[in-house]
């Protein structure tokens, strides 16, 4: 019995699935060490207000951001998986490039739109007579973090998970880092939030010029073009879903900056952050099965595609449970750290922490979504949970503060994942959670 149980655990020990998501899970690790590191410092060394600021714009590039890439940060792995089914990979690099064009104009409208809405209206909202002037600097940068995020997962798409992480996670972070450290040293703490904004622009050039580099070393090959229409077509309902998924994580932070002002954004935003530890997990085992996913639903190979779900559905649970009884045994530990002030999240950390640890046993089912040409049931779903989370959020941040907006969070996350596993069992038959 010993012997059969130890040759099962050697063999899921060499599957190339489980060393990839395991070196995944260590980049992620690294990265959530530099930021947490880099978040020490600025809550010990500046001003809560100035990193409610910083958390602030934080959000809004993630949630405009995403409206900006339309969805291509992820479509680019779905044409991926495609293409090695039929061994035309060359055409990536055709895609890349209308994918470009596409987050540029994207951009260009988002700014434009920032424009028209005008100072007064947004300053009025936000009872804050300088947040248009920062709202409209983090809009004039859109196209390079968009640029930024499209590259990283084209490194992945190329089959460089190694060198995607350690941007998505821990090189981004470097410009900004170094600029806190600067502006500390000669006391002009205010520019934080500029000099995060400027670094983007070195970003994309960095991840630009290495993308051209990999593009070049595909073999060329005949050129059927996917046309910028069916980009789009695929793209776009991923868009609604993944700008959905970041206003499920921004409402709350924005309502709380208009009601509480950015003292209670930056308290909230560790909180959050520390949150991420469960959602890494969630979203390494995401990142590195997505490509698979894709290239067995298109290959027709269903009993596989069940075994990796399956498969995902149990590292994301068993990676998730000690981080989440770690965190619910220590919140008023680990958020001291950041300041003896920040302790007054810890209930809506351990609120967030509960809720995302349920969310775990539902495994891989927005990338499942996403990559098996069901992007439109996701899609409806989030947009009915970001209906549901702004009135939550709207009704319950006035009356209790973060600790709403945590309920409004976890509510909302519950129910998208719910009615994504529902969808999936009724269309396919196959339980994407833990069973």
């Amino acid at each position: 019995m010993i012997n059969v149980v130890c040759k099962k655990l050697l063999s899921a020990a060499r599957s190339p699935f489980i060393i990839q998501s395991f070196k995944t899970l260590g980049l992620r690790v690294l990265g959530v060490a530099v930021l947490f590191g880099f978040t020490f410092f600025l809550t010990n060394n500046y001003p809560a207000e100035l990193v409610g600021q910083y958390d602030f714009v934080r959000s809004y590039l993630l949630t405009l951001g995403t409206f900006c890439l339309l969805g291509t940060e992820q479509s680019i792995l779905y044409f991926s998986g495609r293409l090695k089914t039929s061994n035309t990979q060359h055409e990536l690099r055709h895609i890349y490039y209308k994918m470009v064009t596409i987050v540029f104009f994207m951009s260009l409208l988002a700014l434009m739109l920032v424009w028209a809405a005008g100072s007064t209206a947004i300053n009025n909202f936000y009872n804050d007579q300088n947040i248009y002037a920062l709202i409209f600097k983090a809009s004039a940068m859109l196209f390079f973090n968009g640029i930024t995020v499209l590259n990283t997962e084209l490194f992945r798409a190329l089959g460089h998970n190694n060198i995607s992480e350690l941007f998505r996670n821990t090189l981004k972070y470097i410009p900004v880092m170094a600029a806190a450290i600067l502006l500390l040293v000669i006391e002009q703490q205010k520019y934080l939030t500029d000099c995060y904004l400027f670094g983007f622009i070195l970003l994309a050039a960095v991840t630009t010029a290495m993308a051209f580099y990999y593009l070049s070393k595909i073999e060329a090959g005949s050129v059927k073009t996917i046309s910028t229409r069916q980009i789009i077509k695929t793209s776009y309902p991923i868009s609604i879903s993944g700008m959905a998924l970041f206003l499920l994580m921004s409402i709350d932070v924005m309502l709380l900056k208009k009601y509480m002002g950015n003292q209670y954004v930056a308290y909230y935003a560790q909180a959050v952050k520390i949150m991420t530890l469960l959602s890494i997990i969630i979203l390494t085992v995401n990142i590195t099965v997505s490509t698979r996913l894709s290239e067995l639903y298109a290959a027709g190979r269903i009993d596989e595609l069940k075994k990796t779900v399956s498969n995902a559905s149990r590292l994301t649970i068993l990676l998730a449970t000690p981080a989440a009884i770690l965190v619910l045994l220590l919140p008023k530990t680990l958020l001291g750290f950041f300041g003896p002030e920040y302790v007054q999240a810890a209930g809506a950390l351990s609120i967030m922490i509960a809720g995302q640890w349920v969310c775990c046993y539902f495994g891989v089912v927005p990338m499942y979504l996403n990559m098996t040409q069901k992007q439109h049931y996701f899609q409806y779903i989030l947009i009915a949970a970001v209906a549901l989370n702004f009135a939550l959020n709207r009704w319950l941040i006035p009356q209790y503060g973060m600790t709403g907006g945590a309920m409004a969070y976890v509510c909302s996350a519950l129910f998208w994942n719910i009615a994504s596993a529902m969808v999936i069992y009724i269309k396919d038959n196959l339980k994407p959670f833990w069973s």
